[in-house]
């Protein structure tokens, strides 16, 4: 990418990937659906499908001093920090659970959750609209709604711990369902969910517009192709 003018790194991706999974993946050939990985590889396309839509390999909307800046620092750091930057961690808080992990997909977005999206260079406190309703109300300096304050509170804890512990410091965004700047949340999901899918969005949830396939259509093409 920095040396050859015309070099396409999608379509090299993707090229490699396909002969990685028709070499490495157990299938009757011609038959997609037969198509499996080992489980200890079975997470890698995932992992390309991210670094394909990531600011590494996506340079629109970036400056080329942005761009350089990015790629440096994946060079630099170590695996665990680099697959976060590739591969975004998301954490949910609710009343129901405490913290945990989900999947980086429109589909964990809910109007009764917070979400904590650790992009590396971005850390993301995301509120669903019935939290971000509530939290305008005033019901967490409420003492009968103490709950609600330690619920608030905890994943801005936890952001706040990860951009102390970081160097180069990331930019923390808070935001809320359907604001502004909750394009910096849903960018880095996978849209399984779009403007134009045939199945309604979930009560609460979100779609992403764009016309990016979802992981789910881009697993379908690659079984397809590796197994020619």
């Amino acid at each position: 990418m920095e040396t050859e003018a015309d070099f396409d790194p999608i379509r090299w991706l993707d090229k490699s990937l396909i002969h990685i999974c028709s070499r490495f993946g157990d299938y009757q050939k011609d038959t997609p659906s037969s198509f499996t990985l080992s489980p200890r590889f079975s997470i890698f396309p995932q992992f390309i499908f991210h670094l394909r839509r990531s600011q590494f390999v996506q340079v629109f909307g970036n400056s080329p001093d942005e761009t350089a800046y990015f790629r440096m620092i994946l060079n630099r750091e170590n695996v665990a920090n680099s697959v976060v930057m590739i591969q975004p961690s998301l954490i949910s808080y609710s009343f129901h659970s405490g913290p945990e992990p989900v999947l980086l997909d429109v589909a964990a977005i809910a109007a009764d959750r917070i979400l904590l999206l650790d992009s590396y260079f971005t850390i993301v406190v995301f509120h669903g609209s019935t939290i971000a309703q509530w939290r305008k109300l005033g019901y967490h300096e409420q003492p009968e709604h103490q709950a609600f304050a330690e619920l608030l509170k905890s994943p801005r804890e936890d952001a706040e711990a990860i951009v102390r512990e970081r160097f180069p410091v990331p930019r923390l965004v808070i935001c809320d369902q359907y604001g502004s700047q909750a394009r910096f949340m849903l960018a880095k999901l996978n849209p399984s969910a779009t403007y134009n899918s045939d199945a309604p969005p979930i009560p609460g949830g979100d779609i992403i517009f764009t016309d990016d396939v979802s992981f789910e259509v881009f697993l379908d093409h690659l079984q397809r192709l590796a197994v020619h």
